[in-house]
């Protein structure tokens, strides 16, 4: 089957950014943003009127950090930070915040367990475990137990080779449609793009919206292959193109990835 996309004229990009725009790294700390990619991003967001956001579980300042200016909007910690507009207000919703034991709780939790590691954020954390994998089950269980009092108001969420605990309310369909109730997406089709389970919610999201939802592995097959389809989009839309480029999906691809509803 055929990936169908909603043209330029009339879509908005929304994209993931570890696992899709960039390679997964070791640490958080250690990616890489490939060169030639923002300017990609730049002409592409020229193309849809400014309609290109990134949404994330990174907090909106480390997104600074990596892209620069180059995402018209922001949406960091799975929904839970919004910014609309470049230079505009980060926007929170009301949502608890852990308790400050659990940081503690967490990092020794960490110390206990050689090669993981503990990324803070306002409104919780996660355990990283790709240095050490066979401490992905011990991990899961510790952020269980830990939120296990508050479990009404907190969830641990699987991410690539991490478990995240942050509260509930919030994930990346939230944060798609609230920035598809705003200028200069309101009006537009997204197309969001991810690589993981914490994706599913932004594309069934982008698909109740009228647009598209694709997954990484099955649309592209990887990062590189998310960012040549940018590189040959944002060509094409220099020459005059009125298309999107069809995707190259790996050789097992049948079509749109199913998501639970």
């Amino acid at each position: 089957m055929q990936i169908e996309l909603p043209p330029p004229s009339e879509a908005a990009l929304l994209l993931d950014l570890d696992g899709t725009l960039l390679n997964l790294a070791p640490t958080p700390d250690s990616v890489v943003v490939p060169a030639g990619l923002l300017d990609t991003l730049r002409r592409l967001r020229r193309h849809l009127g400014e309609a290109l956001a990134v949404v994330t579980g990174r907090p909106v300042e480390q997104i600074d950090g990596l892209l620069a200016d180059m995402p018209y909007a922001v949406a960091g910690e799975h929904g839970g930070a919004v910014r609309h507009q470049p230079g505009g207000p980060i926007v929170r919703p009301a949502l608890p915040d852990p308790p400050v034991n659990w940081f503690v709780r967490a990092a020794e939790i960490v110390q206990r367990h050689p090669g993981t590691l503990l990324e803070q954020k306002q409104r919780g954390f996660v355990f990283h475990y790709r240095l050490a994998p066979e401490y992905g089950p011990v991990l899961r269980e510790a952020a269980l137990a830990l939120i296990a009092p508050a479990a009404e108001r907190f969830q641990v969420l699987e991410a690539a080779m991490a478990w995240e605990v942050r509260p509930r309310g919030v994930d990346k369909g939230v944060a798609v449609e609230a920035l598809c109730a705003e200028a200069p997406f309101a009006g537009r089709r997204p197309i969001f793009i991810g690589d993981d389970v914490t994706d599913e919610d932004g594309i069934r999201a982008a698909r109740a919206l009228g647009g598209t939802g694709l997954r990484v592995d099955k649309a592209f097959g990887s990062p590189d292959g998310v960012r040549e389809w940018l590189r040959r989009s944002a060509e094409g839309l220099d020459a005059g193109e009125r298309r999107w480029p069809v995707p190259s999906p790996p050789p097992a691809f049948h079509g749109l990835p199913p998501v639970e509803p």
